[in-house]
């Protein structure tokens, strides 16, 4: 009888320690990006950012240099020769995309390649450790998170690829696989993941897709439709522009309490938690630094 009584005392006390740590557990995403320390975030290179002016302001994007590192350097050597000055971004679909570079297909380069092999998907001989979510969805075996951008995997994770979340910067092509070089592409509005692995995705908007939601839908007779200023290697401009921006490391403790934040949403007007997030409703936190 005695050791009955123990027993249940003893279930009792481990049944409210392991409440009480849930309930300590259990904070808010605003809460875990607030509280997470300086070791949580890393500093994104101004080498790797590029800086593209459009007419309502700047949108900087940083490049995917491990996925697709030929489209990444690529695009510094168009952005450092000038060739996107005086070009505009041409091809409006709302919802979907803001595409840009050289429409007429006549301006050529002077150091950087106009077409380059297609990077869909970064191949490795061994399996590639990513932020990985609990449940697959319906285009990869395994999505997760990995330096930053969002990723999806086969199943035996030797081929990882960027998904085409909203605010993916990627190369647009003709049915050749191999023709993209130098006409880029923003989503915006939904998630396109039916493009996952058709275009090299090999960036994200770190900051300013308000200004690709404000371009012109359609051309104005006379005018330049959605010029673009020009895109440049934020390094190259540090004298002008000092902009500084952190990203919270995907493989680091914040970031995975935050999924689990984000899977439960707190607070009392949620009335049902979905214990799920897929890997483009997932936001990557960033934070302009200065």
């Amino acid at each position: 009888m005695k050791l009955s009584l123990l027993t249940v005392c003893f279930s009792t006390l481990l049944s409210v320690s392991l409440h009480a740590a849930e309930q300590v557990e259990k904070r808010s995403a605003a809460d875990i990006i607030k509280t997470a320390d300086k070791s949580q975030w890393r500093t994104v290179s101004a080498n790797n950012i590029l800086k593209l002016t459009l007419p309502t302001g700047a949108a900087y994007i940083e490049l995917n240099e491990m996925l697709a590192p030929k489209h990444a350097e690529n695009m510094k050597l168009l952005a450092r020769e000038g060739f996107y000055k005086g070009l505009n971004v041409y091809r409006f679909v709302e919802g979907f995309v803001a595409q840009g570079g050289d429409s007429s297909e006549t301006k050529t380069p002077k150091t950087a390649k106009t077409a380059l092999p297609a990077e869909f998907y970064y191949q490795t001989k061994k399996p590639l450790s990513i932020t990985q979510l609990q449940d697959p969805d319906g285009y990869a075996k395994r999505t997760g998170f990995l330096n930053g951008f969002a990723v999806a995997q086969n199943e035996a994770q030797t081929q990882t690829w960027q998904a085409h979340c909203p605010g993916i910067f990627a190369m647009a092509r003709d049915n050749d696989i191999n023709s993209g070089g130098t006409e880029f592409y923003v989503t915006i509005g939904n998630a396109q993941r039916y493009l996952d692995r058709n275009t090299t995705v090999f960036g994200r908007v770190l900051e300013g897709m308000e200004h690709f939601n404000l371009l012109s839908r359609t051309p104005t007779k006379g005018e330049v439709f959605n010029p673009i200023t020009d895109m440049q290697v934020l390094a190259d401009i540090s004298e002008e522009d000092t902009s500084q921006f952190r990203v919270m490391k995907t493989d680091s403790s914040s970031f995975v309490k935050l999924i689990e934040a984000r899977k439960n949403r707190m607070g009392e007007w949620f009335v049902q938690s979905a214990n799920y997030i897929d890997v483009c409703a997932m936001p990557i936190p960033t934070e302009r630094v200065k």
